[in-house]
């Protein structure tokens, strides 16, 4: 039977990057025997300029009856950023209950980190990311605009629920891997809401006595981050530290062009979204040079959450291979292939 996917390549280099991955997600199936159908909508900061919204009004019940979402990226000049965000990815986020955001890092063989010591084996971690309530609440506004006085209050809002579910997936995860989680926290200087989510997620760890797990503060993480990479395995985090931390993992992997991101419903009530976590990037959007490897991952995180373990496998095995070779990895990691030379790579070894 076949799996339904919703296409949304969005804006800039999203187009280019989500085309790659379609064309290894084809030969994958076909390898795998797998079906998927795919339909694809122009949602994107062009449509905003030319309709006044990034998505159609029913747009969230269009995408409702599909197996999953795979996104390019969002983000245009001349369109503020916060308009694109709300005016799409955060709303999918929230309809469909995608309370995990999941962003693997790895040093991958052939890549040099710009961080001495991250090498290749060593450095092999997620971030587990809160994504739908923490510091990215709609709650707040603005007062006296325009006036010397002027004001805004943004109000952060973390809820027992909440905390408990993206800890309980955090040492859930840990046990596949190798069972050990930090939880990023500042309970010294954010004095309700940090000590809050310490409280629970401690309450949490007590029911998985087999997880080593440690608290720290954010500032120490990212410090460790870079100093300690291989030091980590599930780091924990509020929506805003984990979307900050896990930027900076990507940076000491080596390049934000890899590091791919799922958000999940882990219930399976409602559709999950894939995407890679680099952006837009108008400055080199039409050259054909993006690095493809950020969606391409992201599209086997989305096989594996679909089923199709060992396709997953096969794609992530593909991406292995080329990034050792210079002549199969793009600029911003030394290489000196196009999005076009890598993608065929990566069909090459996909096919076997």
């Amino acid at each position: 039977m076949s799996q339904r996917i919703a296409v949304i390549p969005g804006d800039g280099i999203g187009c280019e990057v989500t085309a790659a991955a379609r064309t290894v997600l084809d030969t994958v199936c076909r390898r795998h025997g797998i079906e998927l159908s795919y339909d694809e909508y122009d949602w994107s900061c062009e449509r905003y300029l030319r309709a006044g919204a990034m998505m159609p009004a029913d747009g969230l019940d269009v995408l409702r009856p599909y197996d999953a979402i795979l996104l390019g990226a969002v983000g245009a000049p001349g369109v503020p950023d916060h308009v694109s965000l709300w005016g799409l990815l955060i709303p999918i986020r929230r309809a469909f209950r995608q309370y995990v955001n999941v962003r693997p890092v790895r040093v991958f063989e052939g890549v040099d980190s710009p961080v001495r010591g991250a090498r290749a084996g060593e450095v092999d971690f997620v971030v587990v990311r809160e994504n739908v309530e923490g510091e990215y609440s709609e709650i707040g506004g603005r007062l006296g605009r325009g006036h010397p006085e002027e004001m805004a209050v943004q109000e952060s809002v973390f809820t027992r629920a909440g905390v408990s579910r993206i800890a309980d997936y955090a040492f859930e995860l840990a046990r596949t891997r190798r069972r050990h989680v930090t939880s990023a926290t500042k309970s010294n200087g954010i004095v309700h809401t940090m000590p809050f989510w310490d409280e629970v997620v401690t309450e949490r760890a007590a029911a998985f006595p087999d997880v080593r797990w440690r608290s720290e503060h954010i500032d120490a993480v990212a410090a460790k981050f870079v100093l300690q990479p291989g030091s980590f395995d599930v780091v924990v985090a509020s929506n805003l530290f984990g979307d900050i931390l896990s930027d900076l993992a990507a940076a000491v992997a080596g390049s934000i062009g890899i590091a791919p991101s799922g958000n999940l419903d882990p219930t399976g009530a409602h559709p999950s979204m894939f995407e890679p976590v680099h952006g837009s990037a108008p400055d080199i959007a039409g050259k054909g040079v993006a690095n493809p490897i950020g969606a391409v991952w992201s599209a086997a995180m989305m096989l594996e959450h679909l089923g199709h373990a060992a396709a997953a496998r096969g794609v992530l095995a593909a991406m292995e291979a080329t990034l050792r070779e210079p002549g199969t990895r793009t600029r911003d990691l030394g290489g000196t292939a196009d999005t076009a030379e890598v993608t065929a790579a990566l069909v090459d070894h996909v096919a076997g």
